[in-house]
């Protein structure tokens, strides 16, 4: 089974534009996303720029400026919230490691985070338990895909001296989604009883949001989250090095800078800092790349041409629903989401006496990779995971199945 690349339909023409397309089978979005050839240009024509006007200049700060500014608005307007509230970083774990450091933990106060959080997560976390002697728990939220509410299961853990709870809105590794606002709501009526009273013992909410921004609509405004850190290069598909954190203004000023550069910084007429910025400039660093910044909104730009985020979220719900539908119907598949997903990251597994001493799921990507199949391996729970963006193709599906069947067989 091949896809007919030269078909003009529309959605080839709109897929022409992304060259990460052309030559694979791609289903690995949640790791990181395919740029549109605009952006790619984008990129280049603003290096091109910036050696023309000298990489170093006052024209060059003041185009640096100007593309900064632009970004963080671009962020913004997808986010429904006000620019002053997002901080531009390099990835996600860059982002998340910021209120992590940036409250000032105190010996005894509690951090619950859940059972499938990312690595560079969990291992800051185990750094602050270590060198602030505060108390750490994992909530299992994993066993939540198919049975029991997890907002039910959080509170279970959530205690009088909880400080920050940690946790995915789309986790990584099942796909499954969170409903954020119900946990939200929890936090805030946890707050209002007078043993949390005073922000040291209030429960503040930071989410991991690499795998729902780009995939979700999205307004945190209404969601009231106090701490989102995400990345541009997944499921917006921009370049690798740019991402960003939102910060609830009730919380911005109470936040600590960890590490400190020119950039989040007020200056005195003989440039000696003098305080910070006074929005989310405040945790930013130095100089950036500035360039792939514009590559960042141009990806943004095309995927508001194919429609909206509500539009293109309910395009990858159907594909997803076709995927797990279609793996559902392999002898020896178990798709660990017991019901159509709600996100785009269908993650299965398959039946050990198929697969094991013969191969492991780690020789079974490198096989699929191997005739154009990209998909990937998630140790915990051990499995495989494919993706699906708004415009993947159903015959692009069909392959993937196609492979695993005749890998099975």
């Amino acid at each position: 089974m091949k896809i007919n690349f030269s078909e003009k339909t529309g959605l080839d023409i709109y897929r022409s534009q992304f060259p990460g397309l052309k030559n694979k089978f791609y289903f690995n979005y949640a790791g990181q996303g395919v740029m549109p050839q605009q952006a790619l240009a984008a990129i280049a024509k603003s290096q091109e720029y910036l050696q023309e006007i000298g990489p170093y200049s006052n024209e060059r700060n003041h185009w640096s400026a100007e593309e900064t500014d632009k970004t963080r608005k671009a962020i913004a307007s997808e986010l429904g919230v006000s620019p002053k509230t997002i901080t531009l970083t390099e990835n996600t774990t860059g982002s998340c490691n910021i209120p992590l450091w940036g409250l000032d933990w105190q010996p005894g106060d509690h951090l619950l985070m859940t059972d499938s959080e990312h690595p560079g997560v969990i291992a800051a976390v185990q750094e602050l338990q270590r060198r602030f002697k505060i108390e750490v728990s994992v909530c299992p939220l994993t066993i939540t895909l198919n049975q029991e509410d997890p907002v039910d299961t959080i509170e279970q853990y959530l205690r009088p001296n909880t400080r920050l709870l940690v946790l995915s809105h789309v986790l990584w590794n099942t796909g499954q989604l969170l409903p954020l606002d119900r946990i939200m709501q929890l936090c805030h009526q946890l707050n209002q009883q007078p043993e949390h009273s005073g922000f040291r013992n209030q429960i503040k909410v930071l989410i991991d949001a690499a795998q729902s921004v780009g995939m979700l609509p999205l307004n945190l405004t209404e969601i009231g989250v106090d701490f989102y850190g995400f990345t541009g290069h997944k499921w917006w598909g921009g370049p690798v090095g740019v991402g960003a954190l939102y910060i609830h203004p009730d919380v911005q000023k109470k936040l600590h800078p960890t590490f400190i550069g020119w950039r989040g910084l007020l200056f005195d007429q003989t440039e000696n800092p003098v305080g910070w910025q006074p929005d989310g400039r405040k945790f930013e660093l130095a100089t950036s790349a500035y360039p792939l910044y514009s590559g960042l909104r141009e990806a943004i730009v095309l995927h508001h041409q194919w429609g909206t985020a509500e539009e293109r979220y309910q395009r990858i719900l159907k594909l997803s629903q076709y995927l797990w539908e279609k793996l559902t119907k392999i002898t020896g598949v178990l798709c660990l989401c017991n019901a159509p997903p709600e996100t785009g990251l269908v993650s299965f597994q398959v039946e050990p006496t198929l697969l094991e001493p013969r191969v492991s799921y780690e020789t079974m990507v490198q096989i699929l990779e191997n005739h154009k199949i990209m998909v990937r391996w998630i140790p915990h729970p051990n499995c495989l995971r494919a993706c699906v963006h708004y415009f993947t193709l159903k015959s692009e599906i069909d392959r993937l199945v196609y492979a695993i069947e005749d890998f099975l067989n």
